[in-house]
């Protein structure tokens, strides 16, 4: 049994990767700076997880895979170096668990969690036991990964560091292409060239779907086209070849939907995860089991089972009439997409948005894009920038506060400031969304537990 260490094993990424090689047979251990529900979800199915970082901890190991947030001078890293074992990132490793696969990759700027979720509890409901990486825990399975005896893989790619060019997919799903992480590409060009360079790795006889009603997306798969490979798009627009017709709120304030394939009707879709970009992520889903010659009405029955991912438009519950969300967005689009969700599902509500902004980089990057993201929010409220990977910076989110165009967004110095304000103005009816991808959950979750207190 070969022994793999992986540093920062309680991230999204690394996590997953954990999983799999643990009901693959490896002998797994890792560390981390701090624990998480996921490391310590690994601890309780076996795996040895130290926290903090020794030179101590490697000692054993065949192979040694670490996150992009592990520096070259980790004394793990170091270690490792000194006696000659392996160190290999994320991106180098993944095309050893994919090699013997039939992989399906999901890439794009918003979407991905959930479109490779979605995929993967489809391909699961169609007993096609597939093997996936999710970067977020499926609610309907309790996990975010599984090694599979399926011929299938699916795995979230994630473009952070250039993490997806470990990857040679033989099916690629785009949802969308639009700047972000601006610490790694410095502009949109970059970022663009970044997801071109990724279709190139696609296999020989491999085919991209993407995204059409989106330009980014829209234009990889024109360029793609050009060199030859096989292309389909999805969308709303009737311009694509796999179409969303007919949408109409369903009784879960969610959408249900034809899909189409050119004007062939594939079935009828029912939704209970909320958002018209769900919508489309889901016919991304329907497209990649018509791709695959799977059995569309269980297909659909599949998709119209899926409850979501954790920290995606993610109910935590209702207390004291309020209702309570985690969302992971921090991106201006991913804010629109998600406050447009709550206004269709909760229209005669008051909402709230508490936005924790997500590094430096990027809030001062799009920072003019942020400013117009919370129409659909009656009150908004914005915490201070989580660093995240970055060091502290002279922007400030109070700075940002005094440019959106919103007539009650306040600024909240910390998490507490936030929470206490909630607790004096939430009233029975409203619905509080927490948007953040760093650790403002709290709030949600404080203020949840509060609020079933009182009552």
């Amino acid at each position: 049994m070969k022994h793999i260490h992986l540093i920062g094993i309680g991230g999204t990424g690394l996590s997953a990767i954990a999983r799999v090689l643990l009901e693959s047979g490896y002998e797994v251990s890792g560390s981390d700076r701090s624990p998480s529900p996921l490391s310590e979800a690994l601890e309780v199915d076996g795996v040895k997880v130290v926290i903090g970082h020794n030179p101590e901890n490697i000692r054993g190991a065949d192979l040694i895979v670490r996150s992009s947030a592990i520096a070259d001078d980790n004394p793990e890293v170091v270690a490792a170096t000194k006696v000659g074992i392996p160190v290999l990132k994320r991106s180098e490793f993944l095309d050893q668990m994919l090699s013997d696969k039939l992989s399906i990759a999901v890439a794009g700027t918003h979407g991905k969690t959930t479109t490779t979720a979605m995929i993967a509890w489809m391909l699961v409901k169609l007993d096609q036991d597939p093997s996936y990486i999710v970067g977020g825990v499926l609610k309907n399975l309790n996990r975010n990964a599984h090694a599979g005896k399926g011929p299938i893989f699916v795995i979230e790619a994630d473009e952070y560091d250039r993490m997806f060019l470990g990857i040679k997919p033989k099916l690629l799903v785009v949802t969308n292409i639009e700047h972000d992480h601006p610490d790694c590409f410095p502009t949109p060009e970059k970022y663009y060239e970044a997801f071109l360079d990724f279709t190139a790795q696609l296999e020989e006889s491999g085919t991209i779907l993407g995204f059409g009603d989106n330009p980014g997306s829209a234009r990889l798969i024109a360029e793609a086209s050009k060199r030859g490979q096989m292309t389909f798009t999805y969308g709303l627009n009737p311009s694509n070849d796999y179409q969303g017709r007919n949408l109409t709120i369903n009784t879960m304030g969610c959408f249900d939907l034809d899909v189409c394939y050119h004007n062939s009707l594939l079935g009828r879709l029912q939704l209970q995860v909320a958002g018209e970009h769900n919508a489309c992520n889901a016919i991304s889903a329907a497209a990649i089991a018509h791709q695959l010659g799977l059995p569309l009405e269980g297909a659909f029955a599949a998709l119209r089972g899926f409850r979501g991912t954790s920290r995606r438009f993610d109910v935590l519950g209702e207390a004291d009439g309020i209702t309570v969300i985690d969302d992971y967005a921090h991106h201006p689009t991913e804010i629109r997409a998600t406050l447009a969700a709550a206004r269709a599902k909760y229209p005669a509500r008051r909402i709230w948005a508490v936005w924790q902004p997500h590094t430096f980089s990027r809030t001062r990057t799009l920072q003019q894009d942020f400013v117009n993201s919370f129409a659909d929010a009656d009150q908004a409220i914005i915490t201070a920038i989580y660093a995240a990977r970055e060091t502290q910076s002279d922007f400030t989110a109070e700075q940002l506060v005094r440019s959106i165009k919103h007539p009650a967004a306040r600024y909240a110095a910390t998490l507490e400031e936030a929470t206490g304000y909630l607790l004096k103005n939430l009233q029975p009816g409203d619905v509080l969304i927490v948007l953040s991808a760093g650790d403002a959950d709290q709030v949600s979750s404080n203020v949840l537990a509060a609020l079933q207190g009182r009552k």
